[in-house]
């Protein structure tokens, strides 16, 4: 009778566990799908979002933008600064953990560690099941690739600052063209738009655009600062002394990321309807109201 009871136990398990199998791939394909999907709709509306950041707080963007011009003007004195008493403290190596040493931009270095992470992020998502991990990484994942437009490709265009020496105290570099003039903008980058060169790249730091939307991005998602801004500022330090930026450049990358960042996690909440109330739309109609007894408006408010 045992063994009876122990078959009608075993064989619900079973055909339960075989549904569940036919049925879990279809839903993970449909609900990745439908992120990457949502994800690629959402690319004008990210754009948008930034300019409406730069655009409807202009008190703020004035703000940063006057911080930025400021430090520009004590770019020398607050670098050299920099440079002897905070890059000089900090002395940490990561392991590499690039594949077959490759030397592919952002699979290499130290920046393979915020690719792979990124990476291995999805991939959990995706076989888990979660949403909201799904989007939290391709979402990154733009943020890297607009950081790499904005930043690296059109900023550093127009404004060509050249970068400072390695060590403004001992006029010492080991790159073509070094400056100790914090005003030495609109230079030629020779050609050199898509990776990185010595020639009149300096102003703004990718790294810092890039580091600051990433973790903007994921600071938005989960709701949590210290995770994602600890991390990235850890990969950031362990390769301090390569960056050879000046100060200012580092404070006008971090302002660029955290406005690509939170523009594009803004414009996927409004994909997915999790835009918080005060920034969605508000709907007013005017509808005239004509009765025996009175004549009038009537405002009608849609949230």
């Amino acid at each position: 009778m045992k063994k009876i009871y122990i078959v009608f136990l075993v064989i619900p398990f079973l055909l339960t566990a075989q549904e569940t199998k036919k049925s879990y791939f279809p839903r993970t394909l449909n609900l990745a799908g439908e992120v990457i999907k949502t994800s690629f709709k959402t690319i004008p509306s990210d754009f948008v979002y930034m300019g409406k950041n730069v655009s409807e707080d202009w008190k703020k963007t004035a703000l940063y933008t006057g911080v930025v011009g400021a430090l520009v003007l004590v770019d020398k004195p607050v670098t050299q600064f920099y440079q002897e008493e905070i890059e000089t403290r900090i002395d940490y190596k990561l392991p590499n953990i690039a594949i077959n040493n490759n030397e592919f931009p952002w699979l290499s270095g130290n920046d393979a560690y915020i690719f792979y992470t990124m990476a291995g992020i999805y991939a959990g998502s995706f076989f888990s099941g979660y949403e909201k991990g799904q989007y939290a990484a391709i979402n990154s994942f733009k943020a890297l690739a607009y950081s790499i437009a904005i930043s690296h490709v059109m900023l550093k265009t127009v404004f060509g600052r050249s970068r400072p020496y390695v060590s403004l105290k001992n006029k010492t570099a080991d790159f073509e063209n070094p400056t100790d003039n914090p005003f030495d903008f609109f230079n030629s980058r020779e050609g050199e738009y898509i990776f990185e060169g010595p020639h009149g790249t300096s102003f703004p730091s990718l790294h810092a655009t890039a580091f600051f939307a990433m973790a903007k991005v994921f600071q938005m998602e989960f709701d949590n600062y210290w995770i994602p801004y600890g991390f990235m500022t850890a990969v950031f330090l362990a390769d301090i002394k390569s960056h050879r930026h000046w100060v200012s450049d580092m404070v006008a990358g971090g302002i660029i990321g955290t406005v690509i960042g939170r523009s594009i996690v803004r414009s996927s909440w409004k994909a997915r309807g999790l835009l918080p109330n005060k920034e969605k739309e508000i709907a007013i109609q005017c509808i005239p109201s004509v009765s025996s007894k009175y004549n009038g408006l009537t405002l009608v408010a849609t949230f």
